[in-house]
């Protein structure tokens, strides 16, 4: 048991604090005129369904790498030849950006925003995936004190100097940040340079919410 208390708690972005694209293939669908059923891949959902996911939990691919390749294939389901992750983000949620974040996301942000915590988003590609705009989209964003995105730093998780670039941010030690990912390979670089972690697990977001609340001795209300 860490000694330090836990002062900020730090979030990827897509999957933890917005819901995966798996879990909202009948929206994707509807948005692209595609039939109900179409999109099978399911990725941590069904993984047998998803053989290329599982290709990039064994690192044979990278995250980018999955989602450009489907990318690329749902724009050729739609006639086009789409090239940037962005684009598919965009077409595939529409105009509501708020529909795509998690509700358990906003309750523990909230949550550890008025218990006077810090809150920051240590993400690969925020802006490579969802668009420079997209930010501005959605107000709750303004709670948190520090936003890394590889997008820009080119510095991506797990590499150690990515967790370094949050905690320098905060001027807060490592043990001090409770750190949550769907990653395990980000779990594990986050466990390594010293960080708590949660594994999120985007098929029970309230139980991993949770879980990192309790390091701040907080319930998910």
């Amino acid at each position: 048991m860490s000694l330090v208390r836990a002062s900020a708690l730090v979030l990827d972005f897509g999957g933890v604090v917005t819901k995966t694209l798996f879990e909202t293939h009948p929206v994707t669908e509807a948005a692209l005129g595609l039939a109900p059923g179409t999109l099978t891949w399911r990725g941590p959902f069904d993984p047998e369904t998803d053989p290329l996911w599982s290709a990039m939990q064994r690192d044979e691919l990278s995250e980018r790498d999955y989602w450009l390749t489907r990318t690329r294939e749902v724009g050729r389901l739609v006639g086009e030849d789409w090239q940037r992750m962005e684009t598919f983000v965009q077409r595939a949620r529409g105009a509501d950006a708020q529909a795509a974040i998690r509700p358990e996301a906003l309750q523990a942000i909230g949550q550890v925003r008025r218990a006077g915590f810090r809150l920051a988003i240590l993400s690969n590609e925020l802006d490579l995936f969802y668009g420079a705009g997209f930010r501005g989209r959605l107000p709750f964003l303004a709670q948190f004190d520090v936003i890394v995105d590889a997008t820009h730093t080119g510095i991506l998780k797990p590499a150690p100097r990515a967790y370094q670039a949050v905690t320098a941010a905060l001027s807060l030690p490592a043990e001090a940040c409770v750190f949550v990912d769907d990653q395990k390979r980000n779990i594990d670089g986050a466990a390594a340079f010293g960080m708590r972690t949660t594994h999120f697990d985007v098929r029970a977001p309230g139980q991993s919410y949770a879980e990192a609340l309790a390091h701040f001795g907080l319930p998910l209300n």
